[in-house]
């Protein structure tokens, strides 16, 4: 049945908690025409983009017995104005407010009685703007039957499909279908009541088999446990969200500059950036107080997009997990990018694995980068924090101006959920000649997130300075 959830997407519900809300989003900053652009105009938006795609409008249901998976059905009491809502910041309508304004909505799980995604149009931000903030359910964007609303948003051609129908089976009919699923492949069946009796760990367990290579790759890389860092603290409800905005072109001339020598086409602008929040992290936790020596070092699992054997990027949806222990406790920043360029380097070659470039990504239909965050939190959901300390995305967009109905998109920030155990998630754009870092954080473990950021500027800086004094290792 096309309607049923895979065996990831209902681990994905079964290992919510409280705590621990299973939703990804994105925050868009937007420009309004001179004739403006209000929240009825944005419903109507929302109500074209979603009426070709069906799962917009349902709802989970649970199997009488949980002998099969969930299914999808027509939510048959679906209200649009309850999903997309209309709030306002006070003035001045500043960074700050929307950040706070986006960390409260971060920490209110998805209804599940109700298709599983909301959006929300925020008046008031400074300059005359407006923003548009989103949330989706990880069970629900799976990049088929649903993208993450800011790519149905921005995609020009998601026009309406062709209605199928109601589908609101009875009970009956729910058992039923995976009693016939269970005659038609009796292995699934059996795979899925296994599933289904076993208790929660069962079955973070078996998303962790299906979400890509890991056993291999941790094999390659040495499975030792993740070193103990600041950011792995139990994780509690509320949360903090900052943003912020760099030159996609500082980026590349750093790289320029500082990989100097036959080793520069293995040098990446991905390399550049985790090279600076390596920086950053550095500061942040000499600002704490912390012991940092030489061989400090803050493990990251990296998603990457990678190729087919036809060469094909499968849509953008297939991703290997890379980890990578940042070398915080290098003095010098230019060794740290050289450090880490070798460190993924190894792991792209020993995993016989290939980026996917840039243009191949931003080359998918709509707005990629916040469904490839979505794939990136999947697969660091599946995996124990012991593995690694911190899970950082990095998604590059499209490089010209984006807009819905003359309203042009002037930033767009991913916003990531939290794992267990973990307090901080790092997710990045480019879009537009520019680098959007998302920060989300557990509220009582951090504090002092916006120290983190200002870090992070500070260590993009030190780079800088390295490159226009030409110093490399």
């Amino acid at each position: 049945m096309s309607n049923r959830l895979s065996a990831e997407d209902a681990a994905f519900l079964y290992l919510e908690e409280p705590t621990l809300p299973m939703h990804v989003g994105s925050v868009m900053v937007f420009d309004p025409p001179k004739e403006g652009f209000d929240y009825d105009q944005f419903v109507q938006v929302i109500s074209d983009r979603i009426a070709g795609r069906r799962r917009y409008r349902q709802r989970v249901r649970h199997v009488p017995g949980r002998i099969a998976n969930p299914v999808w059905v027509d939510d048959p009491h679906f209200d649009l104005s309850y999903h997309v809502r209309r709030s306002a910041l006070p003035v001045p309508g500043d960074q700050g407010q929307l950040e706070e304004f986006v960390a409260r909505i971060l920490s209110r799980p998805l209804d599940r009685d109700r298709p599983l995604w909301e959006a929300y149009f925020v008046e008031g931000v400074e300059d005359g703007r407006f923003a548009v903030v989103t949330k989706a359910h990880q069970s629900m964007v799976d990049g088929i039957e649903a993208v993450d609303i800011a790519a149905l948003i921005l995609d020009p051609e998601a026009v309406a499909g062709e209605d199928p129908g109601e589908y609101a089976p009875s009970d009956l009919r729910l058992v039923a279908d995976a009693v016939m699923s269970s005659v038609l492949s009796p292995r699934t069946a059996l795979g899925t009541l296994r599933t289904g009796l076993r208790d929660v760990t069962d079955t973070g367990r078996r998303v962790a088999e299906t979400a890509g290579q890991v056993v291999a790759t941790l094999a390659k890389v040495g499975a030792s446990p993740a070193p103990d860092s600041p950011l792995n603290q139990p994780v509690g409800s509320a949360r903090r969200f900052v943003v912020l905005k760099t030159d996609l072109e500082d980026y590349r001339s750093i790289r320029t500059r500082l990989t100097r020598g036959r080793y520069v086409e293995d040098v990446t602008i991905n390399d550049v950036v985790l090279a600076t929040i390596s920086g950053g992290l550095r500061t942040w936790m000499q600002t704490r107080g912390l012991p940092v020596t030489s061989t400090t070092t803050v493990r990251v699992m990296v998603p990457v997009s990678i190729k087919g054997d036809d060469g094909d990027a499968a849509g953008g949806t297939t991703l290997r997990a890379c980890f990578v222990d940042l070398p915080v406790g290098e003095t010098n920043p230019s060794m740290r990018l050289h450090q880490i360029a070798f460190a993924m380097r190894q792991q792209m070659e020993s995993a016989a694995i290939e980026g996917v470039d840039a243009a191949s990504l931003s080359s998918m239909n709509g707005f990629a980068p916040p469904t490839l965050h979505s794939f990136g939190a999947r697969l660091g959901s599946a995996m124990t924090r012991r593995l690694f300390n911190l899970v950082i995305t990095n998604v590059p967009g499209p490089q010209q101006t984006l807009s819905v109905e003359g309203s042009r998109m002037a930033s767009t920030y991913p916003v990531m959920p939290l794992g267990r155990g973990q307090a901080l998630a790092i997710g990045m754009t480019s879009y537009d000649g520019k680098v959007f870092y998302g920060l989300t954080a557990d509220r009582d473990a951090m504090p002092d997130l916006d120290v983190l950021a200002q870090a992070i500027y500070d260590s993009l800086d030190e780079l800088r300075t390295a490159h226009r004094s030409g110093r490399r290792s």
